[in-house]
C-alpha cells in the first residue's frame, strides 16, 4: 500500500495497531517500524488537510482536533517542514517531498525583515536544513548561508553568546539576554563554517556554547532558563527564569535543550568540555524522572504530582541522548543513554501519549509555556518534531 493512499480507515488501522503494539512496559524496546509507520500515517493526514503553504501546525489544545496555524515569522515555523523532510526520509513518498518543499520555501520571507530573531535555527535548519540534506539544492544552501549571516549579526563579542529576545531589553531591564534554547540554533552556524561560511561562524558557535556552559549551566548540572549579562564588560549578572516554575527551578525543557545542543556542540569541535557537560546534564535529567518515567513540566514545581507533563521536553531529550550514546566511548555510558532515551520514546509510545484519533498531532500532553497560561497539556509541533526525529535516530541505530 503506497503511503499517499491511505484512507481514513487504513488510518485507523494504523494508529490502532500503533497502540496495541505499545502496550508494554517502558523498558521492553520499542517498535520503532510502527512508530515510524503511525508518524506517516498521522502527517499524510495532517498534510492533506493544509491549504496555505504559509500557514502552519503549531499547536492542538485539550478538547480540539486540529492543529491551530502560525505565520513564517513565529519560531516554531520550521517544524512543520522538519516533520515532512522526515517523513519523506522515511517513506520515499514523492508526494511528501513535494509537499516539503511547498511549506519550506515561504519560509525565505523570514529574512526579508530586519534581524530580531535568535531561532534562526530552529526555523532554516529544521526546513532548509534537512532538505538541502535530504535533495541538496543550492538555492537552500544560499538560503542556509544568509541565516546563518543573520543570526550572527546578533552576536556580542563583548558577552560572548548570541542575543535572545531582543525585545526583552526593554521590557525587563535586560542589557544583554541568552536562552539555554539558543543552544540549538548553534548547528546552523557550525553548518555554515563547512559549506561555504566563514571560521567566524564556527568561532561565534563556540565562543557561545563555552560562555553559556560557565553561565547558563549552574554548579549541579541544572540549567537555568535565562542568562542576563552587562554589556559594558560582559559579566554575568544573573540566572532567571522565563517559562519554569522559579529562577532557581529546573525547567524541563530547558533541562533537554541543553542535552541535546552540548551532544551537538560536542560532535561539531571535538571539544571534551561539550561531552562531560553534555552528560551530566543527561544524568541528572535521568535521576529525577518521575516513576512512570516522563518529565513534568519543571521538576521543582511544589504541585507535583497535580500538574503537568511535558512530552515535548521528553522528545527532546531522547533525541539528544540518542546522539550522545554515540558520542561517548565507555560502553557502560552508550548503554545508560541509549536506554534512557528508548524508555522515554516507549513511554511517548503508549496511548496515554499518543493522540490516535484524538487530534492530527503524534502527541498529547506538552507544556508550552505554563506561567504565562499558554499551551498547557497541549499537543505541540516541535513535540512532534522530535519525536519523529528520535525515531529516525533510533532506526538508524538498529540499522
Amino acid at each position: 500500500m503506497k503511503i499517499m493512499k491511505l484512507s481514513a480507515i487504513a488510518l485507523s488501522i494504523l494508529i490502532a495497531v500503533a497502540s496495541c503494539s505499545t502496550e508494554k512496559k517502558t523498558t521492553e524496546a520499542i517498535d520503532t517500524k510502527k512508530m515510524l509507520d503511525y508518524c506517516i500515517a498521522k502527517t499524510v493526514a495532517t498534510m492533506n488537510s493544509l491549504t496555505a503553504a504559509d500557514s502552519l501546525p503549531r499547536n492542538i489544545y485539550p478538547g480540539q482536533t486540529r492543529w491551530n496555524k502560525v505565520g513564517i515569522h513565529y519560531w516554531t515555523s520550521g517544524f512543520w517542514p522538519g516533520i515532512l523532510w522526515y517523513a519523506y526520509e522515511v517513506s520515499g513518498d514523492t508526494t511528501i517531498l513535494a509537499n516539503a518543499q511547498k511549506f519550506t520555501e515561504p519560509l525565505q520571507g523570514v529574512l526579508d525583515v530586519p534581524v530580531d530573531n535568535h531561532d534562526l535555527g530552529f526555523i532554516f535548519y529544521c526546513s532548509f536544513g534537512n532538505g538541502n540534506r535530504l535533495k541538496p539544492d543550492s538555492a537552500y544552501h544560499n538560503v542556509l548561508l544568509t541565516a546563518a549571516d543573520s543570526l550572527a549579526t546578533l552576536y556580542n563579542p563583548k558577552v560572548g553568546t548570541i542575543l535572545s529576545w531582543p525585545a526583552m531589553r526593554a521590557k525587563m531591564n535586560w542589557p544583554h539576554n541568552t536562552i539555554i534554547d539558543n543552544m540549538i540554533n548553534l548547528e546552523l552556524l557550525f553548518w555554515a563554517s563547512k559549506n561555504g561560511g566563514t571560521q567566524n561562524h564556527y568561532d561565534i558557535a563556540v565562543k557561545h556554547a563555552e560562555t553559556c556552559m560557565k553561565t547558563l549551566v549552574r554548579s549541579d548540572y541544572t540549567t537555568f532558563h535565562v542568562a542576563v549579562f552587562d554589556t559594558i564588560d560582559g559579566h554575568f549578572i544573573k540566572g532567571v527564569t522565563h517559562q519554569g516554575y522559579a529562577d532557581s527551578s529546573m525547567w524541563a525543557r530547558g533541562q533537554a535543550w541543553g542535552i541535546y545542543g552540548y551532544s551537538m556542540c560536542f560532535r561539531e569541535t571535538g571539544k571534551p568540555e561539550f561531552l562531560e557537560t553534555a552528560q551530566k546534564l543527561a544524568d541528572v535529567f535521568i535521576s529525577r524522572l518521575p516513576e512512570d518515567g516522563i518529565p513534568y513540566w519543571d521538576f521543582d514545581d511544589p504541585a507535583i504530582p497535580n500538574t503537568t507533563k511535558d512530552a515535548s521536553a521528553a522528545a527532546i531529550a531522547a533525541s539528544g541522548m540518542l546522539e550522545l550514546s554515540g558520542l561517548v566511548k565507555d560502553e557502560v555510558a552508550k548503554a545508560k543513554y541509549k536506554n534512557a532515551a528508548v524508555a522515554l520514546l516507549a513511554k511517548l509510545s503508549t496511548p496515554e501519549y499518543l493522540s490516535g484519533d484524538k487530534n492530527q498531532a503524534f502527541l498529547l500532553h506538552s507544556t508550552g509555556h505554563r506561567p504565562n497560561g499558554t499551551e498547557i497539556d497541549a499537543s505541540i509541533n516541535y513535540a512532534d518534531y522530535y519525536y519523529l526525529e528520535a525515531l529516525l535516530r533510533l532506526k538508524k541505530m538498529e540499522n
